[in-house]
């Protein structure tokens, strides 16, 4: 189980360095001036590409929008959750381990979304309101790749209905989906932003799944986790 573990982090590793290095060639590969009011993005053939076949869909972005508020209350359930075992339990050390992990995870998770919305590397390929707003990586996108699978490995372990498990599992499984997809065919980002947001999340919920291994003591790993 150690050296499953190890491999996980490995990859979550690799894939956090991928972003890093992705981040950085699109500071500097094939920069030019497509977006709005003269904003440079790069991989520019590769962006204005994908977004002359997108186009824009507002009603879709409105849409994928208030379902962000989705992860946000899943999110939240888990804090009130930790919130309810420090009180019951009289002692934030006797919280379940893994939900204090995920509490570390959401606060990397914001640090990140934070550390964009200051140091913008590209704008979206629309004006939102009239204004150009940062655009990688696409927060929608890290947000639902970021909080939902980590709910599912949490839920897999405290829902004990095998058949109800599995409908939430896929229905967590299709939202992610939709959301991942129908944010880039709204047009409102760069396919860029996506595969930036994806590369992110895939990391740290790798990472964190390994590392939920080792503080539970491998508990994910030998429980029903393996059904989902």
């Amino acid at each position: 189980m150690k050296k499953k573990n190890g491999r996980l982090f490995l990859v979550g590793t690799g894939l956090l360095i991928s972003f890093v290095l992705w981040t950085v060639l699109i500071l500097f590969v094939d920069v030019r001036a497509i977006g709005p009011e003269g904003s440079s993005v790069g991989f520019a053939s590769l962006n204005g590409f994908v977004h002359n076949i997108t186009g824009v869909n507002m009603s879709l972005y409105v849409i994928t929008d208030w379902l962000g508020l989705v992860p946000i209350g899943v999110a939240f359930g888990f804090a009130v959750l930790g919130l309810v075992q420090w009180i019951k339990r009289k002692s934030l050390l006797k919280v379940d381990r893994s939900i204090l992990a995920l509490g570390g995870f959401y606060i990397i998770v914001m640090a990140v979304y934070v550390l964009f919305e200051i140091v913008v590397i590209n704008y979206r390929p629309t004006l939102i309101n009239g204004y150009l707003e940062a655009s990688y990586p696409s927060s929608t996108t890290m947000l639902v790749m970021c909080v939902m699978p980590t709910a599912m490995v949490q839920l897999c372990t405290r829902i004990k209905n095998d058949k109800f498990r599995r409908c939430i599992m896929l229905a967590i499984a299709v939202f992610i989906a939709f959301m991942v997809i129908g944010r880039l065919v709204s047009g409102v980002h760069w396919i860029t932003d996506i595969i930036g947001g994806a590369l992110f999340s895939a990391a740290i919920v790798l990472m964190y799944y390994s590392i939920c291994n080792v503080v539970t003591k491998n508990y994910y790993t030998n429980s029903n986790l393996s059904n989902c």
